[in-house]
């Protein structure tokens, strides 16, 4: 294998930190099979390959690279890898770290001489952030059977376009997508590094952290109907303006959320239309993200957003429908494997998330763990978010150290 001189990952983030620049949001605006998505798939397969790596791209659309020196059956592998899309008005390290910690580990490897037991892959998931098409980890949801396809092909996107439109201009063919037996018997074990998407690790004094849990999350949307009108003609009494009981609802989010310890509830989106200044909205929706640490009490919030909603609607003369596009239980992972990463990486703290990953929904069906790297500014899902140069050095040496333990053993 042939590596490229002193890579880093200082330097692979460098080489992309002009693809899919929003300059409206700020940040990065990364939707999955986007120009700036593409570029980055093109990025990490010349990447890979400069490294020697074998790459596919599987019938759900997630790219595989490998590292098989001895030439070991593609089975029982040590997998890692994240994701390369992005949130609108993202921050730079949420996703495309693990995907550079993961070359720069690969080049690691190499430098030490490491004769692996088993093959080694390098993943990139699509669709992770569900920016795009209201699905988050939807490649991994495919994959492990999750997901069914004839409901991910006919998702639609703000312009009409459906998932299955999409992935057929791209060489996908929704029909073939789904649980892919033949991957996942390649996955011995699944270990995703990503950005700390909070502050546990400011607090710690700690450049890296493995994963004990994800909080279980979901998303609704919410959708107020009224009528349309005139902003000017229509007189108070006579509206049915669904714009009033949505921004209720945003305001009751809020308020319930609160009534319950530990709880997450955001509205992050709010759409009107037809979304003129003067004119009376004849629908609204809006996105609803709650999370919490116990199943039973996320649905008891959402239940609860969703009777607050419909009184609200109720009183404006509008009616609302609540409709669940998500919906991911907490997830503890292998607690084996977060054991040997401990002792991999000794002293590193442990800590929960409240960020879905991937990694969650492959914990259910192969050994899977996570390490994060510290965010200095506890901000993510923004611009603001940041790795500092040299902690991202320490994360992809950390990785290394796992991957070739792992590797090694029998």
């Amino acid at each position: 294998m042939t590596a490229p001189t002193a890579p880093t990952v200082t330097s692979l983030m460098s080489a992309i930190r002009d693809v899919g620049t929003d300059p409206t949001r700020g940040g990065y605006s990364r939707p999955v099979f986007s120009t700036p998505e593409l570029d980055l798939r093109e990025w990490f397969l010349a990447e890979a390959a400069a490294r020697g790596l074998d790459c596919e791209t599987d019938r759900n659309g997630i790219i595989w690279a490998w590292w098989n020196p001895a030439g070991h059956p593609l089975t029982d592998a040590v997998v890692t890898g994240s994701h390369l899309d992005s949130v609108p008005g993202g921050g730079a390290f949420d996703g495309p770290l693990g995907v550079a910690s993961a070359l720069v580990a690969v080049d690691h490897l190499a430098a030490r001489g490491i004769h692996p037991r088993r093959a080694l892959a390098l993943t990139v998931f699509p669709e992770e952030e569900g920016s795009h098409f209201g699905c988050a980890c939807l490649g991994s949801l495919l994959l492990t059977g999750a997901m069914d396809p004839a409901v991910a092909a006919a998702l639609t996107d703000d312009g009409g376009t459906t998932f299955g439109e999409l992935c057929a201009l791209h060489g996908l063919d929704t029909a073939r997508m789904g649980r892919d037996e033949e991957a996942l018997g390649r996955i011995g074990r699944f270990v995703e590094l990503h950005v700390e998407q909070g502050r546990g690790l400011i607090d710690m004094g700690s450049p890296v952290a493995v994963a004990s849990s994800i909080i279980g999350h979901g998303r609704w949307r919410v959708t107020f109907t009224g009528q349309g009108n005139h902003a000017g003609t229509t007189v108070l009494a006579d509206r049915r303006d669904p714009m009033i009981p949505a921004s209720r609802t945003v305001l009751d989010v809020r308020r319930i959320a609160g009534l319950h310890r530990g709880a997450r509830a955001t509205v992050g989106r709010l759409v009107p239309t037809p979304g003129g200044t003067n004119v009376i909205a004849s629908r609204v929706d809006l996105w609803l993200d709650v999370r919490h640490p116990d199943d039973a009490v996320t649905a008891r919030i959402v239940h609860e957003i969703s009777e607050a909603a419909s009184e609200a609607a109720l009183l404006e003369g509008c009616e609302v429908a609540v409709v669940q596009e998500s919906l991911s239980g907490s997830v503890d992972f292998d607690p084996v494997l977060r054991d040997r990463l401990c002792a991999d990486l000794p002293g590193v703290p442990i800590l929960p998330t409240g960020a879905g990953h991937d990694a969650g929904v492959l914990a259910a069906h192969v050994p899977t763990a996570m390490l994060f790297v510290r965010n200095p500014s506890g901000v993510s899902h923004s611009p603001a978010e940041h790795v500092e140069d040299a902690d991202a050095e320490r994360g992809a040496e950390a990785l290394a150290d796992v991957l070739a333990d792992l590797l090694a053993a029998d």
